[in-house]
């Protein structure tokens, strides 16, 4: 009876482990996510910071880098760094570049 109790409990807190890494690994792109998406997942960051952000976000461009974020009033460091696992920079696809011109090399090598 005892081996059972003690493998169900262990059972119940492997659940609870697995459950709070699963919540913990929830990350957020800043540079594509609306404002109530950044609240639910960034911790100390509530509504108003989130609209801080996005509002931030359309005036000066894209994200580059999680510290970035402490130009927004009302982001600081710290909260940065709480939540330095949670924030992903990125974007839109970078533009294709042109295709590279033939050089005198290219061209001799085609012929």
């Amino acid at each position: 009876m005892k081996t059972a109790l003690a493998l169900a409990a262990k059972s119940v807190l492997l659940s609870l482990l697995l459950a709070g890494s699963a919540a913990a690994a929830e990350k957020v792109n800043i540079n594509t996510a609306d404002a109530a998406t950044i609240d639910r997942v960034l911790l100390n960051v509530g509504p108003s910071k989130a609209e801080a952000i996005v509002a931030y976000r359309k005036a000066n461009g894209p994200f580059k880098s999680p510290e970035q974020l402490a130009l927004v009033k009302g982001i600081g460091l710290r909260t940065v760094e709480k939540n330095r696992d949670r924030i992903v920079v990125g974007g839109a696809a970078p533009a294709a570049k042109p295709a590279a011109r033939p050089t005198a090399a290219t061209a001799t090598a085609k012929r």
